[in-house]
């Protein structure tokens, strides 16, 4: 193999693993804190109530935009199978240290424990529906738009794709949450719309780091607006 291929390919597989580990630990990390709820007043008369599970989900959008954009729709499909997974065995290490009992010095009491995981079997059951179809939706919508566009107009595909599948992923993991009695119904509306709003506007915000993201991973390799690295 030529030397210059085989540095371009170990330094493309480096970006491409930190990206897939930035997307995994946002992921896992909303399952185990979404239990805290915030407000916040950006502006006079709007307030968001929602869940600190919230601030960071949209990295994973985020990050499966850069992936589809610079390394392809496969490339970005088998991150959010590895996230799968990881949110998954999260989920059986959490169930097995809550069965194991709690020593009688510990600064943590089993009550402690599962008054802030107890919940988290019904929350990671309720995200991964939620997070299989919008994550695969996103990736999707993105190609779609990519194609349509001769892979221009970075900043429409970026949109198009994370802010519909964003209100998937709301409305889906609110519905199930709700109908297992995590959640009121009267909150329903409430949190689906400061949830869909907030992320939206991080979805909008977001769009110049990636611009600035994608050009940085493949300014090493010259490629253009539109081209993949093969990985």
């Amino acid at each position: 193999m030529d030397p210059q291929k085989d540095q371009d390919r170990q330094r493309a597989l480096r970006i491409y693993l930190i990206l897939a580990a930035l997307f995994m630990a946002s992921l896992v990390a909303c399952n185990l804190i979404f239990r805290k709820f915030f407000h916040w007043n950006p502006i006079e008369g709007l307030t968001f109530e929602q869940s600190v599970g919230l601030l960071p989900y949209p990295i994973t959008f985020l990050v499966t935009d850069l992936i589809s954009e610079c390394f392809g729709k496969r490339r970005a499909n088998e991150v959010v199978i590895a996230g799968l997974f990881a949110s998954l065995f999260t989920l059986v290490i959490i169930s097995v240290s809550q069965a194991v009992p709690a020593a009688d010095w510990s600064p943590v009491s089993d009550a402690q424990f599962d008054h802030v995981f107890g919940s988290t079997i019904v929350a990671v059951g309720s995200s991964m529906a939620a997070y299989l179809i919008a994550q695969f939706l996103d990736v999707r919508l993105f190609h779609f738009w990519k194609s349509l566009t001769g892979g221009k107009k970075l900043w429409l595909r970026n949109n198009l794709s994370t802010i519909p599948s964003q209100f998937i992923d709301t409305s889906t993991v609110l519905l199930l949450m709700c109908s297992l009695g995590q959640i009121e119904w009267s909150l329903f509306a409430t949190l689906l719309l400061h949830g869909f709003v907030f992320k939206m506007l991080v979805a909008l915000l977001d769009t110049p780091l990636v611009y600035i993201g994608s050009w940085l991973i493949r300014r090493p390799f010259g490629l253009k607006l539109g081209e993949e690295i093969a990985l």
